[in-house]
């Protein structure tokens, strides 16, 4: 079930945005982002709708995946 990122609190939204970030594990590429470049980017791919958020009524969780 798609959730608009919109409906969420700043804070709420970061913090899903957080974990999704520290299950993406290391940065192995040649560039290293900051936990703020990174969140910046997520968040900037959920505006422009190249992403979603997800809830899984199953697993009970949410989770960020390309549109």
């Amino acid at each position: 079930m798609e959730i608009p990122f919109e409906r969420l609190e700043a804070e709420t939204l970061r913090q899903v945005v957080e974990e999704f970030i520290s299950r993406e594990g290391t940065d192995y590429g040649e560039h290293t982002y900051s936990l703020e470049e990174k969140i910046a980017q997520i968040t900037e791919l959920l505006r422009i709708r190249k992403a979603v958020l997800v809830f899984d009524p199953t697993t009970e969780s949410v989770n960020i995946v390309s549109r």
